[in-house]
């Protein structure tokens, strides 16, 4: 039997609940990889505030997430409409939201269970290792995932 190929990525959302922290790093990340390969934006249920956490950790690994503006899905379908291939959520509200969609939109939806980093508590560095985790493991997904689905060359 012949193995098939994973269908080729052409765009991808990230959902988390706001759009200040986790969907926009993500966004990021995967534009910063694969925005020549790929369509990448990034939305929330709800508006949130931009974060200086999220954009710090981003900016350690060189990435700048300060230009950022949160919005919601609602408002990205009243944009451009939510033609994607792949949908991938990053909290439990926004997993729900994703499921939602599939009911007038073909895409694929993959829960990337995230914490929340703006729960972290202690001294600034301990707050800002909460995001480094969290940045690190999206990149890690979103390198491993995206180059799966893509014609383009992922870093190593």
């Amino acid at each position: 039997m012949q193995e098939s190929r994973p269908k080729r990525i052409q765009s991808v959302l990230f959902v988390c609940a706001m759009n200040a922290i986790r969907s926009p790093m993500a966004e990021a990340i995967a534009k910063h990889y694969f925005g020549k390969s790929i369509y990448v934006q990034s939305a929330g249920v709800r508006r949130g505030e931009v974060n200086g956490f999220m954009a710090t950790a981003l900016d350690e690994i060189g990435i700048d997430g300060s230009k950022h503006k949160p919005h919601t899905l609602q408002e990205l379908e009243e944009w451009e409409g939510l033609n994607f291939d792949l949908i991938i959520s990053l909290s439990p509200e926004a997993h729900h939201a994703a499921l939602e969609l599939t009911r007038t939109v073909a895409a694929e939806v993959e829960y990337w269970p995230t914490p929340d980093p703006s729960l972290a508590q202690g001294s600034r560095e301990q707050v800002l290792d909460a995001y480094r985790n969290v940045r690190d493991g999206l990149l890690y997904r979103i390198r491993l995932r995206l180059k799966q689905g893509s014609d383009a060359k992922g870093p190593e």
